[in-house]
């Protein structure tokens, strides 16, 4: 297996960006794992300034497939006071493969806040619990572990603790980003099985800095409440294990089952 941060050191400065090889233990069908695919988006918007303040949010459109040999490009829309706006391109053989925003902003004076605190909805696997590595067929998932929730999901829903197996060196926000797409589509319960689908946009908001997590493990949780003619509109949140709550999604996915 080739780690992550093996993928982002071995980089290579390339026209105006970065050039570097998706392995195929990082697939999900015919193309990147989209959380990898993102995160090396999010590296090149780090490294494409200086002093950038911390990752806000991020917006990602997943254009096409990505595989093989794969060039990164990043570059600023706006920089102000308190925020700066980043542009990340991934291209493959096939063309474009994804484009991301990212928004860094650094905390303002606010008389605001609001905070829902809630007990952590599953349980942190306690350690030397058994773990899981997704399907062997869905190749990307074997960089992880995993934990289900079985019992306390509906019909439409998904619960997951989840950590990257070789995570060292990181920075929190790839880590983050890297590990936030790892949950199947919530609409798949629905189907009832294995089905073709694909991820087309990706919202999150981060609520907090993220800082490297205990044992590295971070709770996922989606659902859906509309999922139709083809496509599904699923949302989505990030747990640390002491219980905050990290970042909040959205994200729309195409259904071909």
């Amino acid at each position: 297996m080739t780690g992550l941060k093996t993928i982002i050191d071995t980089l290579e400065p390339a026209a105006d960006g970065w050039r570097g090889t998706i392995p195929e233990t990082w697939l999900q069908g015919r193309t990147c794992y989209g959380g990898l695919s993102a995160a090396l988006a999010l590296r090149a918007a780090q490294a494409s300034d200086v002093d950038l303040p911390p990752l806000r949010s991020a917006l990602v459109a997943f254009v096409g497939p990505l595989s093989g040999t794969v060039v990164v490009r990043a570059t600023r829309l706006r920089r102000g006071r308190n925020a700066a706006f980043v542009q990340a391109d991934v291209e493959g053989e096939a063309g474009l493969g994804l484009r991301a925003t990212f928004v860094f902003m650094a905390p303002v004076p606010s008389r605001v806040d609001h905070r829902i605190e809630a007990p952590l909805p599953f349980a942190v696997p306690e350690p030397g619990a058994p773990t899981q590595n997704g399907h062997p067929a869905v190749r990307f998932s074997q960089n992880f572990d995993m934990v289900d929730d079985v019992a306390g999901t509906g019909p439409a829903e998904w619960r997951r603790w989840v950590r990257l197996r070789d995570r060292d060196g990181l920075d929190p926000a790839v880590e983050l980003i890297a590990v936030a797409d790892c949950l199947p589509p919530a609409a798949l319960k629905l189907i009832g099985g294995p089905a073709p689908v694909s991820s087309m946009t990706w919202q999150l908001n981060l609520l907090d800095t993220p800082t490297p997590p205990r044992d590295g493990w971070w709770l996922l949780e989606s659902a859906t409440d509309h999922a139709r003619a083809g496509t599904s509109s699923q949302r989505m949140a990030i747990w640390s294990p002491d219980g905050g709550r990290i970042a909040e999604q959205m994200q729309s996915v195409a259904l071909f089952g």
